[in-house]
């Protein structure tokens, strides 16, 4: 992604938002006008997703994800995965687009076979408090969840094992990352913390993970981290109003994000060479910044309420 996208085909970027006016937008990245809403009537929504073939967006909300078709103009979701009984609050997929991961305050993680025309869950690992996060590992067979007691556990794939990690007690796990490079990963709390682990890989390639920083990294809580893609940057957002980029060599702050009247920072996204970086805020805003600058370059306006998650696909 260039300044802005300028010269990039416009479906071959693909900006998503949602929030608590019940409505998902998708974006023209480079002009700022909205191409299409969608309504999403049933609830607000928790955490948007894009399929890696770019067909398909999926929308986390209370008791269901819906999926929508992005290649056709129909408003409305095609498949309801349902089940849940509370808010469903991460989804993600499978590199190839195989399967689908989610989270949510039921306290259970999920695995959904997107081959099968039935919206039944295969696989289903339960935890001991409400999830707040779902990570899936760049190898495609560890999921890391975190949830609100603090625990952050390892639930391998392949075998159904699963290894617990507290980094500080009375804090709940807000959001987990893995850097593209496997070689960090990474935990936010609702106390502001920021946690590094290094990451390494035994003989049958199972994950080990070395303490390796801890960081105040917000004020209030820290919502969502994100690595860049080249691994060599982490961004952080946080209901302290401000959205914080790190660099991982020593974990020292590059740029502070930050606008008048932004509100919560609810969530983040880089664009594919690292240059820019999205953010969905309270203020009812998405936003695109320069990384370099910290300047703000674009503002996507129409949400009537809190923007609470964002979704963002490059081109390839």
């Amino acid at each position: 992604m260039t300044a802005g996208g300028e010269n990039l085909e416009n479906d071959q970027i693909i900006l998503a938002t949602g929030g608590y006016d019940h409505t998902i937008k998708l974006w023209q990245t480079h002009t700022g006008l909205c191409n299409r809403t969608m309504q999403h009537t049933e609830s607000q929504v928790n955490a948007l997703e894009i399929t890696p073939d770019k067909q398909l967006l999926a929308a986390a909300s209370y008791q269901h994800i819906y999926m929508y078709d992005l290649t056709s103009n129909n408003p409305n979701a095609i498949v309801n995965y349902e089940g849940t009984s509370k808010n469903v609050v991460a989804v993600g997929f499978e590199e190839n687009g195989k399967w689908m991961y989610s989270g949510g305050e039921d306290c259970r993680a999920r695995i959904w076979d997107l081959r099968s025309r039935s919206s039944q869950c295969p696989k289903i690992f339960e935890v001991q408090g409400p999830i707040n996060c779902v990570c899936l590992h760049p190898n495609q067979t560890d999921l890391f969840v975190g949830d609100q007691n603090g625990i952050i556990y390892r639930w391998d794939l392949r075998t159904d094992n699963n290894e617990q990690l507290i980094p500080e007690n009375d804090a709940m796990i807000l959001d987990i990352a893995i850097s593209p490079d496997c070689q960090l990963m990474t935990s936010v709390n609702n106390k502001g913390r920021c946690y590094i682990w290094g990451l390494t890989y035994d003989n049958d390639s199972s994950t080990v993970m070395e303490p390796r920083h801890k960081f105040e990294a917000h004020k209030r809580h820290a919502l969502k981290c994100k690595f860049s893609p080249d691994s060599d940057l982490l961004i952080t957002t946080s209901a302290d109003q401000t959205a914080k980029i790190w660099s991982t060599a020593d974990f020292s702050l590059w740029q502070e994000l930050k606008q008048e009247n932004q509100r919560w920072v609810w969530d983040a996204e880089f664009s594919a060479d690292g240059q820019y970086v999205f953010t969905a805020s309270s203020d009812g805003f998405a936003k695109l910044w320069n990384v370099k600058s910290g300047q703000l370059e674009r503002e996507y306006s129409g949400h009537q309420k809190a923007v609470t998650a964002l979704a963002f696909r490059d081109a390839p």
